[in-house]
Order: structure tokens, then sequence, then C-alpha cells
């Protein structure tokens, strides 16, 4: 139980949250909600002790044991598999004692790291430790590459398998989704209905939050309120308790009026003096009931575009992919070009190098960043580079809203930007018409605005010659009113900045977008508006987000990349995460997706060629089962004779079974390695 009692919080002069008494208690799901800067993440700060409130008390159980996930990942050598294991202190330990003692054929010390194992529960750490990596998108082959390997993104990836590894009671996750795609949303999800400690995650994902939480604690104009059920209950519950409170308000307005109305009439009247005096203090009394205050509404809008032709932009039979030159390894510190404003014509964008994890981390965007965990996805290697996309066709035609499905590093990226002209295709055809404007919103677009300037200088860079007023009215309908648009962007949040960069893209009027995880940073209240702009824009809209609910509200039809194919999802999001439960090896609950008629119209084409779905093949998935069942279980036997204080006096027995479990888990290792990769 979590106990918040006249807790009150600081950060610098700024009063975040006051007068705050609620408890949390065991076994709770709360979702922590509020506007960027309500003071989410110093809660979490005061929770980890990091802060102290500067007023009243907050309560912990004495032991509780309490895991969050990391803001930076260092630069280690160690493999991911062990990194993650590592957040298991007791069993990481427990295991490292085991190699050394095996590795000094010190049987009577293999002994006792055997008996420490059984002590810790540590017999399948390694096996959750995988566990957790396939689920968050790493494959087997992957799990031994060093962390340094791992992209920026990549390694966030890590630090979450690492804090969900870690025994805990409290778990702290600080907006857990951000580099995930949709498929390790859905299996995050279904951990997070398991875990069996108390959960508090920050989210600005409304849809996470309804599959996970049980209670929702908002954060508003420093006060905390907590409420039962998901964020949709929420959302009900919040507009009621708005709706009473402006009734109360009004009542006691009216109530005012006639009491001071009387006394008004009456107060000089000896005859009605004492009536008069007691309403006086009937009026003082009444509690002051506030009035509903209308927050501002956020509302942005996409100008309609200059031009709009039927047929915008097509792919026939092309192979998408990277020539050699971006399979050269970035150390993070080399100026790298970028673009994040495009029409057909490609746009370098301003050289910048910020080092390590800014946009100059990798020269190829997210499928082919420089970690290991992404070069296993380059499905072929060409002499003149690498396919990562075959024989794909896809058109855009004005009004078309297309999602793009599929794990992270398998080709999503490298076809948005085939589609932008950013990468010539490999072979094949891209047809573009004269008139088409793209607007391209990249996963780097925010690390990509020029630090030391302004809103303003980033429009004028668009178009020299528009007037100010012009300029600034623009960005006042961005949100950017008044002196904001003067104020250096060094400042702004990452909510800010992504908000900035849209408006860029909007600016353009562009007849077609394609934005790659756009909502990454947008708080509640910007999703919701984006979403509103986005359903009203009359070009074609071709999104990558994991945001299902504005995925949802914005897409009519769906396209999977994955496995080197592109090709339609006939069905919606909650068909497709069913879907993804519903496949061998997803670690979740299986729920069959229901069956669905084929659409009677398509907005592209796909070749026969690309039409099949893969498959496991389930002779070859039930024998991998069995077989690494059968070696457990022979493993499981020699663990417990190994500790069996008979056989322990015995060093000759000791020394033999200290072999034989030594080839024992070599296979089990092979053939958990030949299960995933089925699974894969």
């Amino acid at each position: 139980m979590i106990s918040f009692r006249n807790f009150a919080l600081r950060r610098g002069e700024r009063l975040l949250l006051s007068d705050v008494d609620l408890t949390l208690h065991a076994g709770w799901r709360v979702g922590v909600i509020g506007r960027n800067g309500a003071g989410k993440s110093s809660l979490f700060a005061a929770l980890m002790g990091e802060i102290e409130p500067d007023k009243g008390d907050l309560d912990l159980p004495g032991k509780a044991r309490i895991a969050s996930v990391a803001q930076e990942t260092p630069h280690l050598p160690n493999p991911a598999i062990d990194f993650v294991l590592s957040g298991d202190a007791a069993v990481h330990e427990a295991i490292q004692m085991e190699a050394n003692a095996f590795a000094n054929e010190d049987w009577e010390a293999v002994a006792q790291a055997h008996h420490r194992l059984e002590e810790v529960n540590g017999y399948d750490g390694t096996a959750r430790a995988g566990r957790l990596l396939h689920g968050l998108g790493f494959p087997a082959e992957t799990h031994e590459k060093p962390v340094a390997d791992f992209s920026g993104g990549w390694r966030v990836r890590l630090n979450v398998a690492r804090a969900l590894m870690t025994p805990s009671d409290l778990l702290l996750l600080d907006e857990p989704t951000n580099h995930l795609d949709l498929d390790a949303v859905v299996w995050l999800e279904e951990w997070l209905k398991r875990y069996d400690g108390t959960l508090l995650v920050i989210s600005h994902d409304r849809e996470f939050l309804d599959n996970v939480t049980t209670h929702i604690l908002h954060l508003h104009e420093g006060s905390a309120k907590l409420y039962s059920g998901n964020y949709t209950d929420f959302e009900r519950q919040r507009a009621e308790h708005l709706r009473q409170q402006q009734i109360a308000h009004e009542k006691e307005q009216a109530e005012r009026a006639h009491l001071q109305s009387f006394i008004d009439r009456f107060k000089a009247k000896a005859s009605k003096a004492r009536q008069a005096q007691s309403r006086i203090k009937r009026l003082a009394k009444l509690a002051g009931t506030e009035a509903v205050r209308a927050e501002r509404a956020l509302h942005i809008s996409l100008p309609e575009p200059l031009k709009l032709p039927n047929s915008l932009l097509s792919l026939h039979e092309v192979d998408c992919g990277y020539p050699p030159l971006f399979h050269k390894e970035s150390s993070g510190s080399e100026d790298v070009r970028r673009r994040t404003i495009a029409d057909d014509t490609p746009l370098s964008l301003r050289e910048r190098g910020r080092g390590e994890g800014s946009a100059s981390e990798t020269i190829a965007a997210a499928d082919v960043p420089s970690s290991g965990a992404a070069r296993r996805l380059l499905p072929k290697r060409e002499g003149n580079g690498t396919v990562i996309l075959h024989n794909a066709s896809f058109a855009l035609e004005a009004g078309d809203r297309i999602g793009l499905l599929g794990p992270n590093g398998a080709g999503k990226s490298t076809l948005v930007k085939t589609l932008v002209g950013e990468l010539a295709p490999m072979s094949g055809e891209r047809k573009a018409h004269p008139d088409l404007r793209i607007g391209y919103f990249a996963q780097h677009t925010v690390e990509s605005l020029v630090f030391g300037t302004t809103p303003l200088d980033h429009l004028r860079k668009l178009d020299a010659d528009a007037p100010n007023q012009v300029l600034r009215d623009f960005l006042g309908k961005w949100n950017f009113p008044g002196d904001r648009a003067f104020e250096v962007i060094d400042t702004f949040s990452g909510g800010e900045k992504a908000r900035l960069a849209l408006a860029l893209i909007a600016y353009r009027r562009p007849n077609v977008l394609l934005l790659d995880e756009p909502t990454n940073h947008l708080d509640l209240d910007m999703r919701e508006a984006l979403a509103e702009a986005l359903s009203d824009f009359d070009g074609a809209i071709v999104m990558v987000s994991h945001d299902r609910h504005l995925i949802g509200l914005v897409c009519d039809s769906y396209w999977r990349v994955a496995g080197g194919k592109v090709e339609p999802f006939d069905g919606d999001l909650d068909e497709y995460a069913a879907w993804l439960r519903s496949r061998p090896g997803s670690d979740t609950p299986k729920t069959p997706a229901p069956k669905r008629e084929p659409s009677v119209t398509t907005p592209v084409s796909v070749p026969a060629a690309t039409a099949g779905k893969t498959r496991i093949n389930p002779h070859k998935l039930q024998k991998a089962e069995a077989r690494v069942a059968r070696l457990e279980e022979k493993l499981a036997e020699c663990n417990a004779l190994m500790v069996d204080p008979a056989v322990f006096s015995d060093a000759g027995k000791v020394a033999d079974l200290g072999r034989q479990q030594m080839q024992l888990r070599s296979e089990l290792d092979a053939a958990e390695a030949e299960l995933l990769a089925l699974y894969g």
C-alpha cells in the first residue's frame, strides 16, 4: 500500500502538486496521466526516493522492491541477455557463480552454485530473460550481441526488458510504449496484466491504458485525483463530475442571488433586520463551489493541398532496400544529412552532428541501425546493397488512409523512405504525379530541428518572402501564440518540438502525408487534435504508429510489412491484436481472430506472389517443444542429485554429474534457440 498524506511537491519555484491525500493498494495497475509539466515524472522520482516531498508524507512498505526503466543504457560489451538477466541480481550472481565453477572444474563450487540457484529459483532465469527479449522483438540470434551494438531505440527496449526482469513489488514505467512497435505493445499489455505487484505507468496511449489499467491517477492544476477503472471509465467519470460541479455551482449562484436580493431589500427595515442578519450569515457559509473552467481545447488544422490529383504515387514490383552507402556504421559523431519536409524531390536538411543518441547516430533510419538486432532483419544482401522488401506493389490515391503494421525492423520505414523518394528502388518502378507534394515526418524529425533558433526562424526558412504576421498567425494556430513564436526551441519539451515539426510540414500544403511514429512525445490532448486534423485532411495518408487510438481513428485500411513482403491485412486493429495473440510463440493467451469476408474494394493491388502468409510448421514446432521439455526434465533430475547430501559427499559422482550437467545445459541452450527461431 502506498499512501500520500498532505503531500506537496515543487520543482524550483513551481508548485507541481499540493494537498494530495490518497492511497494506492497492492496489485493495482494505475495509469498516471496529465498534461506535460503536470508533475508525472517528478512523482515517480519521489516514489524512487530521488527527491523529497516539500510537504506532507509519502509512505511505502518498508521492504517494497521497486523496479523502473533506466533513462540511459551504458555502452556495455555485455551480451544483451546478460544485461537483461542482471535485472535479477540474485539469479545473475548465482548463474555467474555456476559458470565460474564450471570453468574452473571446481565441482564442489558447482554444487554450491546449484544450491544457491535453487534458493533463488534461478534455474529458469536465462529462459525468462530470453522470453522477455523475444516478446519485445529481439530474435534469438541477437541475444548474445553486445549491448553497445544496439541503436538508441533498441537500447530502450533492453532497459524495459531489464526492468521487467527485476523482482519487484512496485513497477514504475514512464512511457514504455514510445519505442515499441504495435506487436511488442500487444505483448507488453499481456505481460503487465499478469504482473502481480503494483504498477504505475505514465502513458499518453489511451488504448494501452484501457487494456492495462485498473485505476487512473489524474494530475491536473496541482491536484491529484484517483479514478476507478481504465482510461475510458476515467473520461466518463470526469465528465460526470464536471457536470455535477457545474450544476452545484449554478444552484449556489442562484441561492446567492436570492439571499443578496433579500438582504439588499430588507436590511434597513427594523422589522426584517433579524431575518436579514440570518441570511447574511447563511450567505457567508455557502461553500463557494467553483464554476467549471473550460479548458482551452487544442485545435490544429492542415491546410488544403495546393493541388490534389487522383493518382498520386505508386510502386510497381519494387525491391526496397539500401545501397552499400547505407551499410556504413556510424560512430555517432559524424554529420548526417536528413530531411523532415519534402515534396517529390528530396530536400537536404541542415547538417548536425550532436553526438551519441542524436539524429546523427545512424546513417539509415529505423530499419538499418548499426545493431545486430537490425542486421538479422536484412533478408538478402545483394552485390549492390541490401534488399529489405521484395516485389512490393503499392499505390496511393487522393483520400487513401493506410496504416502500416508489423514489427520494428521489418521494413516499414524502408517502405516509407522509398515512397518519399529518399531511397531509390533497387528494382521495379516508382511513379509520382508531377503535382505530388509530400509531407514527411520521420522518426528523427524532431531531433533535426535547429537549436538556438525560434519557431518563426524555422518557418521563415520555408517562406522567406511571407509577411511576419502571416507566419505568426499560422504558428498561433499550432499553439505557438504571441511571444512563443520568438522563443528559442532549446527549452521546448519533446511534445512542443514534435508539434513544431508537424506545423512545418503542414505549412508546405502537401497532398500526401507519410508519418513515421508522429505521436512520440505528444500528450493526449495533442494526439486527439492531430487525429481530428488528419481525419479532415483531403490528401492521402500513410502512417506508422504504435498508437492504436490514433491509427484507428485515421486509417481505414491496413498493410502488414514483415518477412520481406508488403501485403494487405484484412481486418481492423482489434483483429490484428487478436491475431498476434493467437500466433504460436506469442507468450499471450490464445484468442483467435474472427474471420472476415474479403473487402469488395481494395485501395491498392498486391501481386499474387505476395498473397500467401508464412505459417509455422506445426510438426517441427511440436518436436522442438518436446525436445526442450525432455532436456529440462533431465536437467532438473541432475540438479536434484547435485544437492542431494548422499551424492554431495562423493567427489567422483559430483564430478560426473557436473560434466553431465554441462552437456545437458549446452543441449538445452541449442534446443531453446531452435524453438525461438521457429517462433520468430
